[in-house]
């Protein structure tokens, strides 16, 4: 194996293990308490400080964790570039199109919408090689046509159909509505 591709190989399995770890961490976040804090500042600032949410300490962590994270993948990807220029690190096409377009064909609010969104971009950017940058005016089109017919993205509408989640973020009342009625009744009852 040249050296050349030996450090593609790296480079692969780095980039899995990155993935793969930040996947994990998202989504032990956002099951955990502080997931639900973040949820609180998201929705009203000033009610989750009513109830004790350090709305403050809550967004440092959530800047500092990104930064991190940001920080791990630039490295990656200058490391498998094998440069490092502006060009590389201020891709308008690369980075801000792309990524929309992954999060929009996906599904915004979930984890598995982006990785989703992945799988499709690349199916379509072989599908579309030959035909140079055309691609990118039929991307764009594929992604209007998402956002009109499937405003949650792919997997909002498979998951709506087959009520399939992988990673199930969304808290729900356990007991459902006969123990709230129940609780409800016996509170005016009482």
């Amino acid at each position: 194996m040249r050296p050349v591709q030996a450090a593609d190989v790296v480079c692969y399995w780095l980039a899995l293990a990155l993935a793969v770890a930040t996947i994990g961490f998202i989504y032990w976040l956002l099951r955990s308490r502080q997931g639900l804090a973040l949820a609180a500042v998201r929705d009203n600032q000033e009610t989750a400080r009513s109830v004790g949410v350090d709305a403050r300490r809550l967004k440092t962590f959530v800047y500092l964790a990104t930064a991190f994270v940001t920080g791990l993948v630039g490295a990656l990807i200058y490391v498998q570039k094998a440069r490092i220029s502006p060009d590389a690190a201020f891709s308008v096409v690369d980075w801000t199109a792309y990524v929309i377009f992954v999060v929009v064909i996906g599904g915004i609010g979930t984890i598995e919408g982006p990785i989703l969104g992945v799988i499709v971009l690349f199916l379509l950017r072989d599908m579309f090689a030959d035909y140079g940058s055309w691609y990118l005016l039929a991307l764009g089109l594929i992604g209007i046509a998402v956002m009109l017919f499937a405003p949650r993205g792919l997997w909002g509408l498979f998951a709506d159909r087959t009520g399939i989640q992988f990673f199930p973020i969304r808290r729900t009342l356990r007991g459902g509505p006969e123990c709230a009625t129940k609780t409800i009744e016996g509170a005016t009852h009482g």
